[in-house]
């Protein structure tokens, strides 16, 4: 069995990093597995970039530009930039002698100017067995990444509140309705990592008639795993009596992660009684534009973390993780902070739930406030089991997120969508 990639990065966002896992997760099991990519950052000898040379990263630029471009123009505004996608530009990656000679075209997230919708069509008329993996809600919605409150994805897209002007058939109507005219005359083959989005793949309109599975990302055990937290919080000059809450993400300034909710609970935590002192936030990610001293506790910002060693040292440095997103997958972060044994305290949204288990490897908030994620981190600092959560974080990422546990589980998937070719 010869299994092709699919992703626009090979480094980079979650999606990148799934990919990644994933390849390697195959390989172990004695798959042949290989990865073509857009744009190629890693030295990785089973990645391809899909054209190469100076030229072609300049032409593959163009398309991104484009894309961008065309959208800023009906965006409501630039907070909504990169969170839809109408795939206007692209390219045709079926005669790759990769794609040729696969015989199961697995696709991750193909956006930012890779896979046009165009070009996607051409991609589901060969006679290649295809396999989608969803990293957000992209495939069944007309170009957002995550519907918010939205369930116009049910039947058709439209009205849409990304857009200046939103309408009946206005430009996520007009994806929607290119998308059904080719996703309703193949059964797709869909993955999803968390069951929540599972299920509101199974609600939209445009997967009704798809093969939906339910298989989580897995995780290298040996690149993230528990270490002396003592010694590592000596190594980034921090007191070992100080309590470690980590927040961090991609790019913190997305909305979505819920940094503005995590600012706020910290405020209103200056109010509880406890050493104030003992409290040290860390802070990751790319954060442009983000004033530290909006934060009500001493804080470390690390910026961006580029490597994953200085990434699991991070980790295992925190007493705890904490990510108040309002809407996500299965975020990567939050599966390498267990598998280092670090407990997370999150919003009960999207897959999260799935991953933390409420008073046994973390706590999971309800009510999406700043006053009861305040009440959480309360709780987290002065009365928690961190010891016994870390232990229970370690082991459910060993038993569940491993990867002979999420390979086997492709493979059969992978052989079922070939027989029901």
């Amino acid at each position: 069995m010869k299994v092709l990639l699919i992703n626009t990065n090979d480094s980079g966002g979650g999606a990148a990093i799934a990919c990644n896992r994933l390849s390697d997760a195959l390989n172990h099991q004695g798959v042949d597995v290989r990865t073509l990519v857009m744009n190629r950052n890693s030295n990785r000898s089973n990645v391809a970039q899909f054209k190469d040379g100076k030229f072609q990263k300049y032409i593959a630029f163009l398309r991104f530009a484009f894309e961008r471009l065309f959208f800023l123009f009906h965006e409501k505004d630039k907070s909504v930039r990169f969170a839809f996608s109408p795939a206007n530009f692209g390219t045709d990656i079926t005669k790759h002698p990769w794609v040729k000679d696969s015989d199961i075209i697995h696709i991750h997230w193909v956006n930012g100017g890779f896979l046009s919708l165009k070009s996607l069509e051409k991609l589901l008329q060969t006679k290649k067995t295809i396999v989608w993996t969803l990293h957000d809600m992209w495939l069944f919605s007309g170009g957002c990444h995550y519907a918010g409150s939205c369930r116009n994805f049910e039947l058709e897209c439209g009205n849409c509140h990304f857009l200046k002007k939103p309408k009946n058939k206005d430009l996520s109507w007009k994806v929607w309705n290119r998308k059904s005219n080719f996703m309703l005359q193949k059964k797709m083959n869909v993955v999803t990592c968390s069951r929540w989005l599972g299920k509101e793949a199974k609600a939209s309109s445009l997967l009704q008639n798809a093969n939906i599975s339910s298989i989580p990302n897995p995780i290298s055990l040996n690149m993230f795993k528990p270490a002396n937290r003592a010694d590592l919080k000596r190594k980034y000059n921090i007191e070992e009596n100080k309590f470690v809450l980590l927040f961090g993400a991609a790019n913190i300034n997305d909305k979505r992660k819920g940094l503005h909710l995590l600012v706020d609970a910290l405020a209103l935590l200056k109010n509880k009684k406890f050493d104030h002192n003992r409290l040290k936030i860390v802070v990751f990610g790319k954060f442009k534009d983000f004033d530290e001293n909006s934060i009500a506790f001493d804080v470390l910002s690390l910026g961006q973390i580029k490597n994953a060693e200085t990434m699991a040292e991070v980790y295992s440095m925190s007493d705890v993780f904490v990510l108040p997103s309002l809407e996500d997958n299965l975020p990567n972060t939050v599966m390498e902070s267990m598998a280092c044994g670090t407990p997370v305290i999150a919003y009960n949204i999207g897959g999260i739930p799935e991953m933390v288990e409420d008073e046994k490897t973390g706590i999971v908030v309800d009510e999406v406030s700043p006053n009861a994620l305040s009440e959480a981190i309360f709780t987290a600092v002065t009365e928690a089991n961190i010891q016994q959560w870390s232990k229970n974080a370690r082991a459910k990422v060993e038993e569940e997120y491993n990867y002979k546990s999420v390979a086997t589980k492709y493979i059969d998937f992978y052989q079922n969508a070939m027989k029901n070719e």
